[in-house]
C-alpha cells in the first residue's frame, strides 16, 4: 500500500482546504511532520484511518466527538479524499460524515447524511465504483487485508503504546496480539470445548439422576421385607463410578427375595383354595335342599285355590261361548247401524232442501228439478254476454272523465303560459343587466389582484426589516460585551506569558538529571539551579490562558460574522420594502385585499348569470311551441268526446232489456246462479235419501239371517250376546290361566325329589352361606397376597432390564465426557497435563510473539550496536498465573537475560521500534503479504541521544531497501536539520495549514 495524496477539509484543524503531496515526500524515503502541540500533526493520520476505514483512531472516536473543524465556514462541508495504491490498483477514497448545513431557504440548520465514494483510475480516466459505506469498507479491508485496529499498530505505530507492551503483563500481551493476529477462532474452540464439557457434564449427571430414579421405583416395588432390611438402597451421588456396581447387587438382591415371597404365597393359596371348594359345595346343597322343600309348599297351597274357583270356572265358560256366537252376527249388525244413520241423514237433507224451495216445487220429482236448472243456466249464459257491453259502458264514462281532466289541464297551462310570456321582454332585459354587472367585477378583481400580491410582499419585507433592526441591536451589544471579555483574556494571557518568561530557568531546571547535559548548556553538572519563586507560572497555567483567549477570539469572530449576516439580511429586506413604513403598507395592503374580495364575490356569480339567461331563452322558446300545440290536442279531445257519447247511449238502450228488475248485470246474473245451486241440492238431496232407503232394508235382511244361523232366537238376543273385544280376550285370559295352573300341579306332583325333601328335616342354607363366604374372603386375601408377589417380581424384573440398558446407555456418554474434559482443560490450561497452564489462545499467540521478537531482533541490534537481543520466553508463571507470552531481553555485554522492563527510557524507545517495525512485517505476511509502502511513527525520538539518534535514522533509512517511505512525528528539534523532507503544520487562530519542505524549496 502506498499513499500518493491526501486533501482535507473543515476536518480538525483544517478550517480551509489542505493538500498533502506524499509521492513528494517519499522521494527521500524518510519525511518529518511537525508542529506545536495541537496544531493537527495527529489529525493527518486521523485522516488517512478516516478516509479507509470511515472512522478514527482509539477514543478519538468516542460518542459526541466529532471530526468538523470548529474554524470552518457554516457552508463549507467537512470532507477527506485521499489516493493511493493498493493491491497494484489506484483508488481515490473520498468521504463526508454526518454534519449540519444551513438551510437553503428559511433560517436555521438540516442534517445531511454520511457520504463515501470510491473511484479507481484505468486508462481512460477515473470510473466510479461505489456510493455503499459497507461495500467499500469490505473492498479496502480485503484489499489491504486488515483491519481498522491492525493497520493503526501496523502502519501509524504508535510509540507509547509499545512502550507499554514491553512492559505489560502477560494478560495485557495477549489482548493486543488477539487484536493483531485475530485469534478469535482459538479463543471460540476453547469455548466450544468448555461448552461441549459442561454438555457431556450434564449428560452423564443426567444419566445418574436417571438411574438412581430408577433404582429408587426398584425400592419402591420390592417393599420392605425382613430379608432386605441389611441390604439399604445405594445413596451414590451422580457422576460416582460405582453406582452401576450398586445397584446391579442391589437389583439382584430384591428379585431373590420377592422370588422366595412369591413361592410362600403360592403354597398358602393352594390350601386356602381347598377349603373354600368344600364350603361352598355345602353351601349350595343347603340352599338346594331349601328350595325344593319351599316348592313342595307351594304346590300344596296352590292346588287347594284351584279348588274353591271351580263354580267361576263354569260361568266364565259360558259367557266365553255366548261371546264367541254373538262375534259372527256383529259384522250384520254394525252394517245395519251405518244404514240406518246413513238413510237418517239423508231423510234430513232432503226436507231442508225442500224447505227452500218455491211452493210451485215443493212436491217436484227429481226429472221437473232437472228441466228447471236447464232452463236457468240457458238465461245465465245470456246474461254473460251483457255482462261484457255493461264494462264497456264504464270504460266510456271513465274514458269522459280522462278527457275532462286533460281539458282542464290544459286550459291552466295555457293561461299560466300566456301570462309568463307576457313577461318575457321585462325578464330578459334583467338577466342580461346581472350578466353585465358579473362581467364587470371579474375584470376589477384581476386588476386589483395584480396589485395585492405586490404589496404583500413589500409588507412582508417591512416587518423582516424591523425584525432584523431589533435583532441587529442586540448583537451589537453582544459583540461589545464579547470584545471586552476577548481583550481582557489577551492582556490576561500576556500577563501570565511574561510570568512564565521571567520564572523559565526554574521550570527548565525541573527537567535536570544528575549526570545527563543540560539542553541550554550542555554542561553535564548542575550546582545550583533555580528554584521557582512564589506563585511561579507553569506551561499548563499559560496555556490554559491563551486557551480561554483563543475561545474568546473565536466567540467574538462568531458574534460579528452573525452581526455582519443580519446587517446583510436587514439591507436585503430594506431594500425590497421601499421608503413606506409598515404601517402604510399595512393599509395599503388591507385596502387592497377588500376591495379584491368584494370583488372577487361580485365575479362570481358570473357563470350563473349567464347560465340562468340562456335558461330564460330556452324555456320562451319551449312555451312558445307548446301554445300551438295544445291548440291542437283541444281539437281532438272535443272529437273524441262526441264519439264516446253515441257509443254509449247504444249500449245503455241494450242493457236495459238484460238487466230487468235489477239494478246491474252483474246482479241479475247472481241471483240466477243462487236460484240453480237451489234447485240443484234439492235434486241431490232427493236422489241421496232414495239410495240410503234401499241401503238399510238390505241390512235388515242380512241381519236376521245372521242371527238364525248362530243359533240365537231373535235379533236382540244375538245383539244382547255381543261382547267387546276386550272383554272376550280377558275371559280367554282367566281360562287360560287356570288350564296352566292345573297342568303345572299335575307336573309338580309327579316330582319325586320335591316329595324326597319335604320328608327331611328343613334346611338352614344362611348358616352355609355365612360359612362359605367366610373361606372366600380368606381365599380373596390369598389370591391377592400372591398377585402381589406375582407382580412385584414381574416389576422387580422390569426394572432390573430398564436399569441394566440405562447402565448400559451410561458407559459411552462417560467416555465421551472424559475425552471432552481431557480436551477441554488442556486448551483451557487448566489440566495437570499442561505443565505451563498455557490456553490454546495463548498458545498460538505464543508462536506469533517469537516471530515478532525475531524479526524486531534484526532491527534492535542495529539500533542498540549489537547489544540488545529480543527473545521469546515461554517459562511457566508463578502462582496462579499463565505462561507463554513472556518477553526479555538479552544484553550481549554482560550475556544476562531480563525483563524487558527494565531497560532505560532512550533503550525502551528503539526497542519498541524495533518490536513496531517487526510486528509489521509480521502482520504483513499474516495480511497475505500485502505490501506496506508508507509508515507513521509517532513521537519517542526525544529520549534519544545523537549516536543512538544517528543508529535509528540509519535503520529507518534502510526500510528504502524494501521501497518504503517512513513518516515521523516529533516535537525534536534535532530532527529537523537531520531530515530533509519535511511536512509543518502551520498553527494559526484561524485554522491550521500545511506546509511542505523538500531540500530544495519551501513551499505553501
Amino acid at each position: 500500500m502506498r499513499l500518493h495524496r491526501l486533501r482535507v477539509t473543515a476536518f480538525g484543524p483544517f478550517a480551509e482546504p489542505q493538500e498533502i503531496d506524499f509521492d513528494a515526500l517519499s522521494g527521500a524515503g524518510i519525511f518529518l511532520l511537525h508542529g506545536p502541540t495541537g496544531a493537527g500533526k495527529t489529525s493527518v493520520l486521523d485522516a488517512v484511518c478516516y478516509a479507509l476505514y470511515g472512522s478514527v483512531p482509539g477514543s478519538r472516536q468516542a460518542p459526541g466527538t466529532s471530526l468538523r473543524s470548529d474554524h470552518s465556514a457554516p457552508d463549507t462541508p467537512t470532507e477527506v479524499t485521499l489516493d493511493l495504491t493498493a493491491g497494484g490498483r489506484r483508488l481515490e477514497i473520498t468521504r463526508r460524515p454526518e454534519q449540519d448545513r444551513p438551510k437553503k431557504r428559511g433560517t436555521g440548520t438540516t442534517k445531511d447524511k454520511a457520504q463515501s465514494r470510491l473511484r479507481e483510475h484505468t486508462g481512460e480516466g477515473w470510473e466510479a465504483l461505489s456510493r455503499s459505506h459497507q461495500e467499500i469498507g469490505e473492498e479496502i479491508e480485503q484489499l489491504l487485508g486488515m483491519s481498522r485496529e491492525q493497520f493503526c499498530q501496523v502502519v501509524l505505530l504508535p510509540q507509547g503504546e509499545f512502550a507499554r507492551f514491553l512492559r505489560a503483563d502477560e494478560g495485557a500481551r495477549g489482548r493486543l496480539l488477539g487484536r493483531l493476529f485475530d485469534t478469535r477462532r482459538f479463543a471460540a474452540v476453547e469455548s466450544l470445548l468448555a461448552e461441549r464439557r459442561r454438555a457431556a457434564e450434564a449428560k452423564v449427571r443426567a444419566a445418574d439422576e436417571k438411574v438412581l430414579g430408577t433404582a429408587q421405583r426398584l425400592a419402591q416395588a420390592a417393599g420392605h421385607g425382613a430379608d432386605l432390611r441389611d441390604w439399604p438402597m445405594p445413596r451414590h451421588q451422580p457422576g460416582d463410578p460405582g453406582l452401576a456396581e450398586a445397584v446391579r447387587a442391589w437389583a439382584a438382591v430384591a428379585r431373590c427375595s420377592a422370588r422366595e415371597r412369591r413361592t410362600v404365597a403360592e403354597y398358602a393359596l393352594a390350601a386356602v383354595e381347598g377349603r373354600e371348594a368344600a364350603a361352598r359345595r355345602a353351601a349350595e346343597e343347603a340352599r338346594e335342599l331349601d328350595r325344593l322343600q319351599r316348592r313342595h309348599t307351594e304346590t300344596a297351597r296352590r292346588a287347594a285355590l284351584l279348588a274353591e274357583a271351580a263354580p267361576d270356572r263354569d260361568r266364565v265358560r259360558d259367557l266365553l261361548d255366548r261371546a264367541r256366537r254373538g262375534a259372527l252376527v256383529a259384522p250384520a249388525l254394525e252394517m245395519r247401524g251405518a244404514a240406518y244413520a246413513a238413510h237418517l241423514t239423508a231423510a234430513h237433507a232432503e226436507t231442508a232442501a225442500r224447505a227452500q224451495l218455491p211452493p210451485a216445487l215443493a212436491e217436484a220429482g227429481t226429472e221437473q228439478l232437472g228441466s228447471v236448472e236447464q232452463r236457468l243456466r240457458e238465461e245465465l249464459g245470456a246474461v254473460g254476454a251483457a255482462h261484457r257491453a255493461e264494462q264497456r259502458s264504464a270504460e266510456i264514462g271513465r274514458e269522459r272523465a280522462t278527457l275532462e281532466r286533460e281539458a282542464r289541464a290544459a286550459d291552466e297551462q295555457h293561461q299560466e303560459s300566456a301570462e309568463w310570456l307576457a313577461r318575457w321582454e321585462d325578464t330578459r332585459a334583467g338577466l342580461a343587466e346581472r350578466v353585465e354587472a358579473a362581467q364587470q367585477a371579474a375584470t376589477l378583481g384581476e386588476q386589483l389582484a395584480g396589485k395585492l400580491e405586490p404589496a404583500r410582499m413589500q409588507l412582508t419585507a417591512a416587518r423582516r426589516r424591523d425584525g432584523l433592526d431589533a435583532e441587529a441591536e442586540v448583537t451589537s451589544g453582544e459583540l461589545l460585551r464579547v470584545r471586552e471579555e476577548s481583550a481582557a483574556a489577551r492582556e490576561r494571557w500576556l500577563e501570565l506569558k511574561e510570568a512564565r518568561l521571567r520564572g523559565i530557568a526554574a521550570e527548565l531546571a525541573e527537567a535536570l538529571e544528575a549526570g545527563v547535559p543540560c539542553t541550554v548548556c550542555g554542561s553535564a553538572t548542575h550546582p545550583d539551579p533555580a528554584r521557582p519563586a512564589p506563585g511561579h507560572v507553569d506551561r499548563d497555567a499559560e496555556d490554559a490562558a491563551h486557551a480561554r483567549f483563543e475561545e474568546a477570539e473565536e466567540r467574538r469572530a462568531a458574534v460579528e460574522r452573525k452581526l455582519a449576516a443580519v446587517q446583510e439580511a436587514r439591507a436585503e429586506a430594506a431594500a425590497a420594502a421601499g421608503e413606506a413604513t409598515t404601517a402604510e403598507l399595512l393599509e395599503l395592503t388591507a385596502d387592497l385585499s377588500s376591495r379584491h374580495a368584494a370583488a372577487h364575490a361580485a365575479a362570481a356569480g358570473l357563470h350563473a348569470a349567464r347560465e340562468r339567461l340562456a335558461r330564460a331563452e330556452r324555456e320562451h322558446a319551449a312555451r312558445s311551441s307548446d301554445r300551438l300545440d295544445a291548440e291542437r290536442r283541444a281539437a281532438a279531445r272535443t272529437s273524441r268526446r262526441e264519439a264516446l257519447d253515441r257509443e254509449q247511449a247504444s249500449l245503455e238502450a241494450e242493457l236495459a232489456l238484460v238487466r230487468g228488475d235489477a239494478p246491474t248485470v252483474a246482479a241479475r246474473a247472481r241471483i240466477l246462479e243462487d236460484r240453480i245451486r237451489m234447485v240443484t241440492g234439492a235434486a241431490h238431496a232427493l236422489r241421496r235419501a232414495e239410495t240410503t232407503a234401499a241401503r238399510l232394508k238390505e241390512a235388515d235382511d242380512q241381519l236376521a239371517d245372521a242371527a238364525f244361523k248362530a243359533g240365537f232366537d231373535t235379533v236382540d238376543a244375538a245383539a244382547d250376546a255381543v261382547l267387546p273385544e276386550y272383554e272376550r280376550t280377558a275371559l280367554q285370559h282367566r281360562t287360560d290361566a287356570w288350564q296352566a295352573e292345573e297342568a303345572m300341579l299335575a307336573d309338580r306332583r309327579a316330582e319325586t325329589d320335591t316329595a324326597a325333601a319335604a320328608a327331611l328335616p328343613p334346611a338352614d342354607p344362611e348358616t352355609a352361606r355365612a360359612h362359605a363366604d367366610r373361606a372366600a374372603a380368606t381365599l380373596r386375601t390369598a389370591g391377592s397376597a400372591y398377585d402381589a408377589a406375582r407382580v412385584r417380581c414381574a416389576e422387580l424384573d422390569r426394572l432390573s432390564r430398564q436399569a441394566e440398558q440405562e447402565l448400559r446407555a451410561m458407559g459411552p456418554l462417560r467416555e465421551e465426557y472424559d475425552r471432552v474434559a481431557r480436551l477441554a482443560g488442556l486448551t483451557a490450561g487448566t489440566s495437570a497435563d499442561n505443565e505451563r497452564k498455557m490456553r490454546l489462545e495463548a498458545y498460538v499467540l505464543a508462536a506469533r510473539l517469537e516471530q515478532v521478537a525475531a524479526a524486531a531482533t534484526v532491527r534492535l541490534l542495529r539500533m542498540s550496536g549489537g547489544r540488545y537481543t529480543l527473545v521469546h520466553s515461554d517459562a511457566k508463571a508463578s502462582g496462579r498465573g499463565r505462561s507463554g507470552l513472556g518477553l526479555h531481553v538479552v544484553d550481549a555485554w554482560t550475556g544476562s537475560e531480563r525483563d524487558t522492563a527494565t531497560l532505560s527510557g532512550g533503550e525502551t524507545f528503539f526497542a519498541s521500534l524495533a518490536l513496531a517495525l517487526g510486528l509489521a512485517d509480521v502482520v504483513t505476511d499474516e495480511a497475505g503479504g500485502m505490501r506496506l509502502d508508507t509508515l507513521f511513527i509517532d513521537e519517542g525520538f526525544g529520549s534519544l541521544d545523537d549516536q543512538a539518534l544517528d543508529e535509528v535514522l540509519d535503520v529507518l533509512d534502510s526500510l528504502r531497501e524494501r521501497d518504503r517511505s517512513v513518516g515521523i512525528v516529533s516535537h525534536v528539534a534535532d530532527l529537523r536539520t537531520r531530515v530533509q523532507a519535511q511536512l509543518e503544520i502551520v498553527k494559526q487562530r484561524g485554522g491550521s495549514l500545511v506546509r511542505h519542505r523538500t531540500a530544495a524549496a519551501l513551499t505553501d
